[in-house]
């Protein structure tokens, strides 16, 4: 089933219609503890004239859990879904990953529309069939390719962001354009993320969006050019992990919450919990976006050297990333746990770290590897080169 990405400028209107249009016997909403105080006002008129029960989840990657899966299929079940129910996902990329995931399993599989709240989200998480859950340290390591039936993306919500967040999820779209075309990437290397035009961004969101789209359209489970989709990730996502296993290893800034959530798995609830507005991952991990941007160096420093990528064009988008994401600390001590967390990579074969590089922008090269020692001078460079 394809699923249809909505652009748009009326969130109520889209909104009623796509349930309109999906078949339901009830309604059932998926947020995190900030998206149900900061977003779901905005549609909560809609969803009340459908009797629509909300299920509430704790925010953050951390709890993005097997255990948080099954709180969700516990409210499912004791609230009397059926195999006919809709499940609307509303939030960032934990909601829409996690969320689509509970729909794909629950009862075979049920209805879900994803309305994602965060730029990280709406370029990437809600779109595409991707979901999952995090197990054993790992990002995403169980889960399936499952469609939304509708994707509804409107700016409007990410004037609930703080600067970070918006910075997370533009790195996705810096990886979209490098991934292009020399015109899009551009654009994006002079595009002021820190005070957005958000009129502009949902422009640019649209466009990032098409280029994704498009990518998945020709190869909707990976074994092919979708594979480019992961530049950025092979360092990125260890850098991620490795932030989470080791609190304190790497860090950047990130806006300070103004109260902390209690840790200790998820809930699920319709009530209010105490909550940071500031939507941020836990204190000293790297949000997903900022450990892409700095894969994204990493990577490209990779592509220069093996693959030929213009050595302008990577000083010019790590120039960029420099100034807008700051540095991301962590020592060669490191290394080898970092290269650990490499080869347990769902892309690769065997024990063969796998990378997507470029020749140069819109020039893709899948099913390229490296040695350890040329991933370590992509880490140094990380580190010292930019």
């Amino acid at each position: 089933m394809q699923q249809r990405v909505i652009i748009s400028q009326d969130i109520e209107h889209d909104l009623a219609q796509a349930i309109a249009e999906t078949e339901h016997d009830h309604v059932f909403v998926l947020t995190d503890d900030i998206t149900q105080e900061c977003c779901l006002p905005k549609v909560a008129v809609l969803f009340a004239k459908h009797n629509a029960t909300t299920i509430t989840i704790r925010h953050d990657d951390t709890n993005k859990t097997l255990a948080t899966l099954a709180d969700v299929w516990t409210a499912l079940q004791r609230s009397g879904a059926t195999r006919h129910s809709l499940l609307v996902n509303l939030g960032g990329g934990m909601v829409t990953d996690l969320g689509g995931f509970a729909a794909a399993t629950f009862k075979r599989g049920i209805n879900f529309i994803n309305i994602p709240t965060t730029l990280l989200a709406m370029v990437d998480a809600a779109v595409g069939g991707k979901t999952g859950i995090n197990f054993g340290g790992l990002k995403n390591e169980v889960g399936a390719f499952a469609n939304a039936r509708y994707v509804i993306v409107n700016t409007c919500f990410l004037d609930t962001l703080d600067t970070a967040n918006l910075c997370s999820g533009y790195a996705e779209m810096l990886k979209h354009s490098l991934i292009s075309n020399a015109q899009m990437w551009a654009e994006h290397v002079n595009f002021d993320i820190l005070q957005p035009d958000l009129a502009e961004l949902q422009r640019m969101v649209a466009a990032s969006i098409a280029v994704k789209e498009h990518i998945v359209a020709d190869d909707p489970h990976e074994h092919g050019i979708r594979k480019a989709l992961n530049f950025g990730h092979t360092i990125g996502h260890a850098l991620e992990e490795f932030s989470m296993q080791q609190p304190g290893g790497a860090v950047v800034p990130t806006a300070p919450t103004k109260q902390e959530i209690p840790k200790g798995g998820a809930v699920v609830s319709a009530r209010l919990l105490p909550l940071a507005r500031a939507i941020t991952a836990p204190k000293n991990t790297l949000l997903h976006g900022y450990a892409v941007a700095f894969g994204l160096i990493g990577e490209l420093y990779i592509s220069a050297r093996k693959a030929g990528f213009p050595t302008a064009r990577l000083h010019q988008t790590t120039r960029f990333i420099r100034e807008n994401y700051g540095a991301v600390a962590f020592t060669c001590d490191d290394y080898p746990t970092l290269l650990n967390l490499m080869r347990h990579d769902k892309k690769n074969t065997s024990d063969t770290i796998n990378f997507t590089l470029l020749h140069d922008i819109g020039d893709i090269r899948i099913n390229q590897t490296a040695t350890d020692e040329e991933i370590r001078e992509a880490l140094d460079f990380i580190r010292e080169g930019y």
